[in-house]
């Protein structure tokens, strides 16, 4: 078996033991250099934390090991095609590649469905469900002049 099917199916084990128990069904792993640096299942539930998703677990447990929040080099394994949120910190953490088993349409048959999220990412502010609203610009901006001149500041 490849290191790659391995991996895929470490992923896929935790989410059957995360099914299993108190999470959903969902797990990954973070590779980096051929060997497995992080794992993390779903523990929404578990942590009442809606942003405990299998990639953001291990994504937090990676950063923490590596003492960074740069994960370039690292390939993330996942059950599933990761959601919106999860898919959004891969692209922050700079994984480079994921790999994924079940598609959100398998998800989707189970209740697991993002496509509503998809949807609003692509509206403009002013129709999406959750309203937005302005405030305060103007002070707020203090910070970001704060950051621009910053030497010593930390891009990431």
């Amino acid at each position: 078996m490849s290191q790659k099917n391995i991996f895929m199916m470490r992923a896929i084990e935790l989410s059957i033991e995360s099914a299993k128990s108190t999470g959903g069904p969902f797990g990954s792993v973070i590779v980096k250099n051929k060997k497995i640096l992080a794992e993390g299942s779903n523990k929404v539930t578990m942590n009442n934390d809606p942003t405990a998703h299998g990639e953001i677990v291990a994504i937090r447990d990676a950063c923490k090991k590596l003492n960074t929040f740069n994960l370039s080099g690292c390939d993330l394994y996942s059950s599933c095609e990761p959601c919106p949120m999860c898919l959004s910190a891969i692209y922050w953490s700079r994984i480079e590649n994921i790999f994924y088993a079940n598609t959100r349409i398998d998800a989707k048959s189970i209740d697991f469905d993002d496509s509503f999220i998809y949807s609003e990412i692509n509206k403009d502010l002013e129709n999406r469900k959750i309203k937005m609203f302005q405030m305060h610009r103007e002070e707020a901006l203090e910070a970001f002049k704060i950051w621009e001149n910053k030497k010593d500041k930390i891009k990431y």
